[in-house]
């Protein structure tokens, strides 16, 4: 288990890479929200090193910069947070890949999985983009996420036994899934340039004649 992760991070940024993701910058509308979550999300990330709590208040924001990124320029930016993360606070170089991994990678791998979904399956409009894939599917994402961890050996806390650890592991999920269903609906209204995911043609019918 413990190459494992530092196997599935690599691979996930070598297939991230390949594609290029800093063609994506040529949209100079994404520079100020991929610079936000560098400044931002490591700050989040070192809560659990930053106070002393039962439980580890730590927000993962993976999601929602899968959403304004996409997920080939998401990918390497995730790794750059946890290795930044590393800067703020005493976190060991293990604990840097698997936060890179599974607070990072893995919900929003699973959160661009749910999008091609989304699309594919059910009718492309704007609920269904802010409600499906930036409300309700940010807590799905980050709950699977937040269990394969737990399987894989890595705890929330010492304090806490595995099976409220679970309970928590919801909980906390749904407080991204707030904080993402929100910054999405005031983007898609005054920002959509921020979103590399949205597309006017795709979510929005055209006016009936």
């Amino acid at each position: 288990m413990e190459l494992l992760a530092p196997l599935l991070v690599f691979t996930a940024l070598a297939i991230a890479l390949s594609f290029k993701p800093w063609r994506l910058l040529a949209n100079t509308a994404l520079i100020s929200p991929l610079l936000a979550a560098l400044v931002i999300t490591p700050w989040l990330w070192a809560l659990p090193w930053l106070h002393r709590m039962p439980i580890q208040l730590q927000l993962s924001g993976a999601c929602l910069i899968g959403l304004v990124l996409g997920w080939p320029l998401a990918v390497p930016v995730l790794c750059i947070v946890a290795l930044t993360t590393g800067l703020i606070a005493p976190v060991p170089w293990q604990q840097q890949i698997d936060m890179a991994l599974w607070l990072g990678i893995v919900p929003a791998t699973l959160s661009f999985l749910l999008g091609m979904a989304l699309r594919r399956w059910v009718w492309k409009n704007l609920f269904v983009y802010i409600l499906g894939r930036a409300f309700l599917g940010t807590a799905i994402c980050l709950f699977v996420s937040g269990a394969l961890a737990q399987w894989s050996g890595q705890i929330l806390t010492v304090t806490v036994e595995p099976d409220l650890a679970m309970v928590a592991r919801w909980l906390l999920a749904w407080g991204d899934a707030v904080v993402t269903g929100m910054m999405v609906a005031v983007f898609v209204a005054f920002r959509p340039q921020w979103l590399a995911t949205w597309s006017d043609s795709l979510y929005v019918p055209p006016p009936v004649k």
